[in-house]
């Protein structure tokens, strides 16, 4: 069912897990879906000797994409219009996180009324992992 304006307010927010207990293996499959099998999201040894981290984490498209589908959880189906984000720190294995959608406004565009969310993704320590925007047709 798609979103209605009239159940919006300015600061109406809409949170949901994304995911609990983040594995290796769902960074793995995700590698395999996109295609990006950079070795610092599926290699240990290279992600902790050659690239200097603490061991391989997840691809910021993984993080963006659960935080999308909550997005369109919430709207509906097909009535996202735009979605921007900016990585703030990486998702490790093992992480919780959470994305919060906050409504912002209500512009209307070519008949069209589009509601403006900032979304945030947070892991199990509060830490900000994702910062973006979102927009979506509203009836």
């Amino acid at each position: 069912m798609a979103l209605k304006a009239n159940d919006l307010t300015a600061g109406t927010t809409h949170s949901a897990v994304l995911v609990e207990d983040l594995k290796r293996t769902q960074i793995v499959q995700y590698a395999g879906a996109s295609g990006d099998y950079n070795p610092i999201h599926t290699d240990e040894l290279f992600a902790r000797e050659a690239a200097g981290y603490p061991g391989v984490f997840a691809h910021g498209m993984l993080t963006m994409g659960m935080t999308g589908k909550m997005i369109t959880d919430y709207v509906g189906d097909g009535r996202l219009t735009k979605f921007g984000v900016r990585f703030t720190n990486q998702v490790w294995p093992g992480d919780d996180l959470q994305s919060t959608a906050t409504f912002a406004d209500i512009e209307e565009v070519d008949g069209n009324k589009l509601a403006n969310f900032e979304v945030t993704t947070v892991n199990q320590n509060g830490d900000v992992v994702l910062m973006g925007y979102a927009q979506a047709r509203v009836d």
